[in-house]
């Protein structure tokens, strides 16, 4: 390809992405300080591009008070609460949005205050995995939209609960899987669909990140401030234990599977974008443990993973342990940097009958190589939260689908659930049926896909 016919290629990828995610000039213009303080009723149907949203946010942690007060510096947005089983949290984002906003939002411990509220427009869940399918039907059954973060669910089932909650509330349901508003991820995909690789035959997702020993923590005293009882919600009933509070991704009952869910399952997701968002794959199969580190941690330090999509192969290595891979610095994901591929620990690998692509996440950039690592094609990415939190906020007022619908969410996560899942059952291969979204040769994993989850807080099965 020419340098003329790449710009041509890439301006057409970018114009499709624009189509879809509104574009970097559009989004960044629709965010400013410009405030009111006076919030309006829900609507339920279009409305102009400038008429107001207000947001509360459940989960006060660093990641959600990124994602409100990045929402709330868009123009004619406020947040009227902030929502922690801690009493004690979240002090600094409301004095944050006091001074964006003119006023502090309030401080609430029970979420379902915050559904109750007609003001509300819309929820931003940024807890811990095991409440994000819950607080996502609880707020579709109340008329609010919602921006819910990776990795969206516990289980397949949740995951099917969720989409049917936004379709049948008619709810805009946005996951935080942010590469999906990035316009070099628009570009890598058109540029697969329009032969650029020749046909896909095998991908590589990696997540090797580092890692060590584990320790399990004795049960303690309750902190001040903390509703425990709220922080389980779902999950089965426990005494306190730091190590689980602080802990969380080292248990299956309240995270999909450790880094493999909090992590991988961004690169997962942007390898299914980029190669056109297959739906479920056939197989799955699962090798690994806690390889590197000999403790008692639920989650594994290694996972090789195989998913059979029939006319392609994927595989997804997801670690712990290796100290010399490293994620994307600040000069790739801010710059015009491509990653040190060899070493990056984040990368994806997309291998067709003509070329091959690089393709890193969070800004990473794509390059298309032929044979002795010629460059054919490339494009330089930039870290996608600037283009992903205010689409979420276009389409509560546009009633559009956002670019992370819930649905390619759920797709996404089932790659986490499934490989878990085989390797919780003995690292077997398990045969998936997509249609029903069943596993056909393992009723032991079947059953380990259903929660029991605590009367209070039960995930119904009618939406």
């Amino acid at each position: 390809m020419t340098p003329m016919k790449r710009r041509d290629f890439l301006r057409k990828s970018l114009r499709g992405a624009t189509r879809v995610s509104l574009g970097a000039a559009a989004l960044a213009s629709a965010c400013s300080t410009t405030k009111t303080r006076h919030a309006t009723a829900l609507h339920t149907s279009p409305r102009g591009p400038n008429e107001k949203v207000v947001l509360a946010l459940i989960g006060a942690g660093g990641r959600g008070s990124g994602l409100i007060k990045n929402m709330t510096n868009c123009d004619n947005v406020e947040t009227k609460y902030v929502c922690d089983v801690n009493a004690k949290r979240g002090g600094d984002i409301i004095n944050d949005l006091e001074k964006m906003q003119g006023y502090a939002p309030k401080r609430v411990v029970d979420m379902r205050e915050i559904f109750d509220d007609k003001d509300v427009d819309a929820a931003v869940i940024a807890t811990p995995e095991h409440w994000h399918a819950l607080a996502t039907v609880w707020a579709c059954q109340a008329g609010k939209d919602v921006y819910v973060e990776k990795n969206i669910s516990l289980t397949i089932w949740e995951g099917r609960k969720m989409i049917e909650a936004a379709r049948k509330y008619d709810r805009v349901v946005q996951c935080g899987t942010q590469n999906r508003s990035a316009p070099y991820a628009f570009s890598a995909r058109d540029y697969i669909k329009n032969g650029g690789l020749g046909r896909v035959v095998h991908v590589k997702v990696l997540n090797m990140l580092g890692g060590g020993p584990w320790s399990p923590q004795p049960d303690g005293d309750l902190p001040e401030g903390l509703d425990w009882d709220k922080w389980l919600g779902p999950a089965p009933k426990r005494p306190y234990n730091p190590g689980r509070h602080g802990g969380w991704y080292s248990w299956w009952e309240y995270s999909g599977g450790g880094s493999l869910a909090g992590d991988a399952s961004h690169t997962l997701d942007l390898a299914r974008m980029a190669l056109g968002d297959p739906p479920h794959p056939r197989s799955v199969y699962c090798a690994g443990g806690r390889l590197a580190f000999d403790d008692k941690r639920e989650i594994p330090d290694m996972q090789a993973i195989t998913y059979d999509y029939g006319k392609f192969t994927m595989t997804c290595e997801a670690t712990n342990f290796p100290p010399y891979m490293k994620k994307s610095p600040p000069e790739v994901r801010y710059g015009s940097k491509f990653p040190d591929w060899p070493q990056n620990a984040t990368r994806i690998e997309i291998y067709g009958t003509k070329r091959m692509m690089y393709l890193g996440r969070h800004g990473g950039g794509w390059q298309a190589l032929e044979g002795d690592m010629k460059v054919a094609d490339f494009e330089h990415g930039y870290f996608p939260d600037k283009w992903h939190q205010p689409n979420f906020i276009d389409c509560v007022r546009s009633r559009q689908r956002p670019n992370g619908d819930v649905e390619q969410g759920h797709y996404s996560a089932c790659l986490v659930h499934l490989a878990n899942l085989a390797y919780r059952v003995g690292n077997k291969q398990l045969l998936f049926t997509g249609e029903t979204e069943t596993i056909a040769n393992s009723p032991e994993a079947q059953r380990l896909g259903r929660l029991e989850y605590r009367d209070s807080y039960r995930v119904p099965e009618n939406v």
